[in-house]
Order: structure tokens, then C-alpha cells, then sequence
């Protein structure tokens, strides 16, 4: 009997392991795993593939990369898009403001490569097929699209990605509260229990909203009171950029480490990080003086345009496990 009931617990065993997805294991990671650095693509694989496009998505997800970042836009009949910029000259061979076309006239438009090389055959993907396409894959970290807050949580209930998603921006606490309460009830509803370490499963955290994240420039001086409001919700993590690593960074970043809640770090520009960028360390062969600083800083998350050589040297100083 007991032979029978051993077998029957490595069966359920291994059949919850098939049944989790790669999703699921990587939001345990970003919830409950610090030692583990994830990474996240700025707009996906853009150096191969148009940014934010749906190749460029599952370029980065061949990378192994953890999370993907990825910016919206709202077309004038309602439909939301993957692009950067409000207007559509930069990445597409059209003009003018997205808000003043349809989605149909986007669709028919084709996408740029790098830097607006060339066209592609690409075209600009709506929010619901790039969501459907990561559906169970990867992490999506949704940067400029706090506005549509309430559009981007019903289309992740209805592709099943709601748990996938981080939605993250520079507003205050207050108005967080005031604009989108549900992002707050993300935050706060289980603050108690994630600041005593207890471990939730995916299904307790952000279950009356997506997941929320709070961005600031660490090295001001109006950052000590943004910084002390949202510890009172205890965020999954704090989005902190810097363009010089001063006393007040500093600080900042310590008041984080000692409340345990992850610190991302952007090193896709000198400016976010104090010049300890993705340049640094690719170009001048310094990857310890650029995503190493990071680390040392408390970087549990790092957003990169080098995402390769990244996980490559994490790898080497075993911050992947």
C-alpha cells in the first residue's frame, strides 16, 4: 500500500509539472525567487525584427528571455495596438497620429526594420494576437499603456493572460487609487501576507487585477515620499531609474533591498542607469562594470537591448536559479 501510494504521489507530482506552464514557473520566479535575475527584452528582439512586432516577441522568447516589454497604442476606432510612438512615421510606412486612424488602415501598413532601414512584411499586431501569442510562454510587461488599464485587463481575462501580465507607470499612489482601484486591490490585497515572505500561488497575487509596478527616478529628491507610499502595498517590484548614482539613490535603493521588494534596472540607456548600460557592456567588453554594477545595486530584474550576452553572463554567475 504504501509502494502504491509513493507511486501515486510522484504520478500527481509530475503531472502538476507537465500541467504548469512556462508562464506559471516564471511568475513564481518574479514572485517568490529573488536570487533568480530575470530579463526583459525592450520591445522585444528589435535588433533582428521590427520592435513591437509579433517576430519580435518570439525572437526573444527563442532568447530564453523571461519577459517581454511591449508599448501600446489606441487606434481611432478603439483598438489597441503594439507601437511606441504616437504616431506612426518612425516604424511604418505611414503618417500622421495613430488616434486619428482606423485599425484597418494600420493593418495595411507594413512595419520598418532597425532604425528604418527597409520595410518589412511585417505588420503592426493588436494587443489581443501579441497577448494570444505568449499565452503560457512568457512574462509581458506593458510600459506605455497605463492608460488603457481597463481595455488590457479584459482582453488578459479573455486570452487567459491576466496572470502574465506587469502594467507599470509614474503615477502616485494616490492617483493610482483614484484612477484604476482594481490595480490598487493588485497591490494591497495581499501586501500582508507577500511582506511576510508567505508563498502565494500565481491564482492569490493579482487576482482582482494585473499586477502593478511603480517607475521612478530614484535620484531625486521627490522620490523619498513616492518610494514610502507604495511600501505601504508592497509592490512585486519597483521600476527605479537614475541618471547619476547619488546619496539619494542610494538610499533609495537600500530602503528597497530591505524591504525585500525586487528592484528592475533599465540597461538599454546611459541616462536610466547612470551609464552602467548594455554599450558598456557589450562595446567596451565591460560587462562587470554594467550589468554587474546593476547586481551589486540589487537589480533583480534588468530590462536590455542585449539580451543574449545578458543571460549568457548571468548564467556564469549563477543568478539563473
Amino acid at each position: 500500500m504504501k509502494k502504491i501510494c509513493l507511486m501515486l504521489l510522484l504520478c500527481l507530482t509530475a503531472w502538476n509539472a507537465v500541467a504548469q506552464s512556462r508562464s506559471d514557473i516564471l511568475r513564481e520566479q518574479l514572485l517568490h525567487n529573488q536570487k533568480y535575475v530575470l530579463v526583459v527584452a525592450h520591445r522585444g528582439d528589435w535588433r533582428n525584427h521590427p520592435e513591437n512586432s509579433l517576430p519580435a516577441i518570439e525572437g526573444c522568447i527563442e532568447q530564453g528571455v523571461d519577459m517581454v516589454e511591449i508599448d501600446l497604442q489606441r487606434t481611432r476606432d478603439g483598438v489597441l495596438i503594439l507601437m511606441h510612438d504616437a504616431t506612426l512615421d518612425r516604424t511604418t510606412n505611414g503618417h500622421g497620429r495613430v488616434d486619428e486612424h482606423t485599425f484597418q488602415e494600420i493593418a495595411d501598413l507594413r512595419l520598418k526594420a532597425m532604425h528604418g532601414a527597409c520595410l518589412t512584411r511585417n505588420h503592426v499586431p493588436t494587443l489581443q494576437e501579441a497577448l494570444e501569442l505568449c499565452r503560457g510562454r512568457v512574462l509581458i510587461n506593458i510600459d506605455k499603456g497605463y492608460q488603457y488599464y481597463d481595455e488590457v485587463l479584459a482582453l488578459a481575462e479573455k486570452t487567459g493572460t491576466q496572470g502574465q501580465i506587469v502594467i507599470k507607470s509614474g503615477v502616485s499612489l494616490q492617483q493610482l487609487s483614484q484612477e484604476h482601484p482594481t490595480a490598487l486591490d493588485a497591490l494591497v490585497l495581499n501586501a500582508p501576507r507577500i511582506a511576510r515572505g508567505d508563498q502565494l500561488s500565481a491564482a492569490e497575487v493579482g487576482d482582482r487585477g494585473l499586477l502593478y509596478m511603480p517607475v521612478v527616478s530614484i535620484d531625486r529628491p521627490e522620490s523619498v515620499d513616492f518610494i514610502t507610499a507604495f511600501m505601504k502595498a508592497h509592490p512585486v517590484a519597483v521600476e527605479c531609474n537614475m541618471s547619476e548614482f547619488n546619496e539619494t539613490a542610494r538610499q533609495n535603493l537600500e530602503r528597497l533591498r530591505e524591504a525585500g521588494i525586487r528592484i528592475w534596472m533599465n540597461s538599454i540607456w546611459g541616462s536610466l542607469c547612470a551609464d552602467h548600460d548594455d554599450d558598456r557592456a557589450v562595446e567596451l567588453y565591460q560587462p562587470g562594470e554594467s550589468w554587474g554594477w546593476l547586481l551589486e545595486q540589487g537589480a533583480s530584474i534588468i530590462q536590455s537591448d542585449r539580451c543574449l550576452p545578458l543571460l549568457q553572463y548571468l548564467g556564469q554567475r549563477g543568478s539563473r536559479k
